[in-house]
């Protein structure tokens, strides 16, 4: 690879750069301090890890324990960048979603279009009471909140009343090798404009 010499005769010794610039050429013989791009970078990162099994036996759409995260980003023209995982199986049926909001108002977001009396879900799977396998999913999606509030994501899941519905584990559970025990997560991203 060939070396470059670089003539920095433009800059003075008393420059000094502010956070956030590089140098760049402005022309054969000269640079200068210019701001750097700030878009894209990320900002910060919130992620959670469910490690533990998780139950449910009604038909409405409850909190996964522990896969709540708010983030509160520093600009309205922030991006907030969210990915989860997800693994379990039902008795009959597992739907699994993303929402954001308070918790007086959630909003779900990335969820299928309305089609007849379907369920309207992130990922769902249809079970078995004898079924040894487990269902994954891994999506993420982009949201613009458009303020500098708290923003709260939530993983959420529901079944079909009166049959089990499991988070991080087969509908058989048996103690050998065969059964596995998994992990669901939620991480979000500020990404900034």
């Amino acid at each position: 690879m060939a070396i470059t010499t670089l003539n920095l005769r433009g800059l003075n010794r008393s420059d000094t750069a502010s956070s956030g610039q590089v140098v760049t050429a402005t022309s054969a013989v000269a640079m200068d301090f210019q701001a750097a791009a700030a878009g894209g970078k990320v900002g910060q990162v919130l992620s959670a890890i469910k490690t533990d099994t998780q139950t449910t036996t009604t038909a409405s759409y409850a909190d996964v324990t522990g896969l709540t995260l708010a983030i509160t980003p520093s600009a309205t023209s922030s991006k907030i960048l969210w990915s989860i995982g997800v693994t379990g199986n039902g008795g009959d049926q597992l739907w699994c979603k993303i929402t954001y909001g308070d918790n007086s108002e959630l909003t779900t977001t990335a969820i299928a279009d309305a089609r007849g009396s379907r369920e309207r879900s992130m990922t769902g799977t249809l079970g078995g009471a004898n079924s040894p396998a487990t269902t994954s999913g891994a999506f993420q999606g982009l949201d613009s909140p458009n303020t500098t509030d708290a923003t709260t994501y939530k993983v959420r899941f529901r079944g079909v009343a009166s049959q089990t519905s499991y988070l991080g584990r087969a509908v058989t559970d048996t103690d050998n090798s065969s059964y596995g025990s998994n992990i669901c997560t939620l991480t979000v991203m500020e990404i900034l404009a």
